[in-house]
């Protein structure tokens, strides 16, 4: 993974050459990232779908994070990140299934570690059971949903902690189905302003669809 090519950018986004993810975050260039929220409307309530982040991942192990995310490689567009949901959940969704909700650009800097990042960020309306997700255990320990509307206002800081429901997998990549209560502290710490962008768009995205029906 740390060898893996990325393109890299100046912060006007001209591409300046190629450099491995190590290099990368080490010196904190600027390169593409893939982003994918699932959710799915259910008995009249919206959910939004939680990757949970494998104890073996070297950056931000153990925590929850978007659904399926991941850099976009050298050799790659950005409509071929894609591959990320298959590879992270085991389900195929194709490029024309998401829908676009914009890119965002953030910085995150910790010791021996800079993260610069255009996330072009996309949205997926999944109808698809827990049961048909097959995770690949070396970067994703399990999977949960979480109503919207609780998820919102936790990120947002106008609530402590919230309900998720959802699945963990043992090193047999068997099933253990789990509810249980989170906060914050729980999850990849992306920016305030990077959460109220895509719950922005996600909700207008479901106002939209509502207005269609």
């Amino acid at each position: 993974m740390e060898t893996e090519l990325l393109k890299i950018m100046d912060h006007k986004r001209n591409q300046i050459g190629i450099a491995t993810r190590k290099e990368v975050h080490r010196l904190g260039y600027w390169h593409d990232a893939f982003h994918c929220w699932f959710v799915s409307e259910e008995n009249e309530k919206n959910y939004i779908y939680l990757q949970h982040r494998s104890n073996s991942k070297k950056d931000y192990p153990n925590l929850l994070d978007i659904t399926a995310a991941g850099h976009i490689l050298s050799t790659e567009t950005i409509e071929e990140g894609v591959r990320e949901i298959k590879e992270e959940l085991g389900i195929n969704v194709s490029f024309q299934e998401l829908v676009p909700l914009g890119e965002v650009e953030y910085s995150v800097t910790k010791p021996n570690f800079i993260d610069n990042e255009i996330a072009h960020i996309f949205l997926f309306e999944n109808h698809k059971s827990f049961e048909e997700f097959s995770l690949d255990k070396d970067e994703v320990a399990g999977l949960y949903k979480a109503e919207l509307n609780h998820f919102s206002e936790m990120v947002l800081g106008n609530r402590k902690e919230m309900f998720v429901e959802g699945f963990e997998i043992n090193e047999l990549s068997e099933k253990n189905f789990i509810n249980k209560v989170v906060n914050i502290n729980d999850f990849v710490p992306h920016q305030l302003s990077y959460f109220q962008f895509v719950i922005q768009k996600i909700n207008e995205r479901l106002i939209s669809n509502v207005n269609l029906d």
